[in-house]
């Protein structure tokens, strides 16, 4: 099986990132999600009602896990709280301090004990999440143990609406991470594509489609991939890494890619074509000191959500992009040419992190 997912994540590996300019900015309006009145925020995931998941701190800096409704924040949880999924009926998905952690409403549920998190949840309300060293799944407060690949440890991070699991494992000996699906117990491992040795899921959609991420020959840096059952895309990059975070039920994909002054750029992918999210921002948004960083989340109206920061007082804040209309690449394209960069990963989880 590693040898055909290699070979495709070969042929598939030319895959043009487009950039496109200001001549349908107007597709998106950019939202700033602000804080709790303190100075860092950042946006994790977005429902079909355009409700946002994510956490923010208040003054003094302590982050509290927040919902936003339009650009309004509201912190649902306690103080070292985060939020880190939502469905559509706005229950929340995240972690107070080290306890995984449903809020519904003024309704708090743990989940799991210390060393407990949770990273998603479907519309039947099943949460997805890591229980000690091991991914876990819970209906309700009952939690189900879904193992790994022969190593040691194993993470969920998506879990879709038909209760199909994505995430990762360590392999036999820990020799290796691998992406993985689970259904039910059972699972599959989904290899390393791309030559590398590592590969993780980060999303998967309803109709089990996964996206991810998984290094090359090397292991010196990763690019975003899709899986289609065990059949691999490499969306490719500028020349560095390049992760998929999100994927929404008609196949569009958000995440970052490098550029080359090492600077990761908020990705969405759509059709297989990258668009740097950057390019759609106001002049004035630009000239504030605004760089949108990462895309961690995406509906099935193709809004998104992420997290930002400003070059000038370093400060990080989550963003939303609704859409007015669909986006398409415009007629006059440039390819990422010549931006040699090496690989840089995001150093801070209140950032972007890797989950």
């Amino acid at each position: 099986m590693k040898s055909k997912l290699f070979s495709f994540g070969l042929l598939t590996a030319s895959v043009l990132f487009i950039c496109t300019g200001q001549a349908n900015a107007a597709e998106y309006t950019f939202t700033d999600l602000g804080t709790l009145g303190g100075h860092y925020s950042h946006a994790d995931a977005i429902n079909n009602a355009g409700q946002v998941a994510g956490a923010a701190t208040s003054a003094g800096d302590t982050w509290y896990a927040t919902v936003w409704n339009g650009n309004t924040p509201t912190a649902v949880g306690g103080t070292h709280s985060e939020g880190r999924a939502i469905n559509d009926a706005g229950q929340v998905a995240g972690f107070s301090g080290s306890q995984a952690t449903v809020w519904n409403g003024a309704t708090v549920t743990t989940l799991g004990g210390a060393g407990s998190f949770a990273y998603a949840i479907n519309e039947a309300g099943q949460v997805a999440g890591i229980s000690g060293s091991h991914a876990t799944v819970w209906n309700g407060t009952t939690a189900t143990d879904l193992g790994t690949l022969g190593g040691t440890n194993s993470k969920a991070t998506a879990i879709n609406n038909t209760g199909q699991v994505a995430g990762y494992s360590s392999t036999t000996n820990n020799y290796s991470s691998h992406a993985v699906i689970w259904n039910g117990t059972t699972a599959t491992d989904l290899g390393s594509p791309l030559g590398g040795t590592d590969s993780y899921a980060y999303a998967i959609n309803d109709v089990g489609q996964v996206a991810g991420m998984a290094t090359l020959t090397g292991n010196t840096i990763g690019h975003a991939v899709v899986w289609n059952g065990t059949i691999a895309t490499d969306l490719g990059s500028p020349g560095g890494s390049s992760y998929a975070f999100a994927i929404n039920n008609i196949g569009q994909v958000a995440g970052y890619a490098e550029f080359g002054n090492r600077t990761p750029h908020a990705i969405l992918w759509s059709n297989n074509t990258a668009i740097d999210l950057n390019s759609y921002l106001d002049s004035s948004i630009v000239g504030a000191g605004w760089l949108l960083l990462g895309a961690t989340g995406i509906n099935d109206n193709g809004w998104i959500v992420g997290v930002m920061r400003n070059s000038v007082s370093g400060y990080t804040h989550g963003f939303l992009l609704s859409v007015s209309a669909v986006p398409e690449p415009e007629t006059h394209t440039m390819m990422f040419a010549g931006l040699g960069l090496i690989g840089f990963m995001l150093q801070r989880r209140k950032g972007i992190q890797a989950i």
